[in-house]
């Protein structure tokens, strides 16, 4: 009890004192964790689970949406990727098909990847 107690502090905090860049990058680890945890529930035939796994996806992938500045070209060829993973990740919820899930999986580990190396570009050239 008491660990999990201190875990909660330690991911509230790392939260709270997260910049902008560093709360992307947790949404995105974020949303392939859930991702891993919906694939093996379907796998375990927890139906009732991968549904709530792969919602928490859908609220993580609209988090980003919502947070995507649209002053910049790449946030307007970023917006239609967003969408296409919400409609795949409604689509694998109701047949619970892991492939589609691997899809979104695949396409969230690049954009969390990219995100990374801009991350270590900016503190470089800053």
């Amino acid at each position: 009890m008491a660990y999990q107690q201190s875990l909660q502090a330690y991911q509230t905090n790392s939260v709270n004192t997260a910049n902008p860049g560093e709360l992307t990058l947790m949404l995105y680890n974020g949303a392939l964790k859930f991702l891993k945890q919906s694939k093996a529930a379907i796998s375990e035939k927890k139906f009732d689970k991968a549904n709530e796994y792969i919602k928490r996806v859908q609220e993580i992938v609209g988090e980003l949406m919502v947070t995507l500045d649209q002053k910049y070209p790449i946030a307007q060829q970023m917006m239609p990727l967003y969408e296409y993973m919400q409609t795949r990740l409604i689509e694998a919820n109701l047949k619970k098909e892991t492939s589609i899930l691997d899809e979104v999986e695949g396409l969230l580990t690049q954009f969390r990847d990219t995100w990374k190396q801009a991350m270590v570009l900016a503190k470089t050239q800053g």
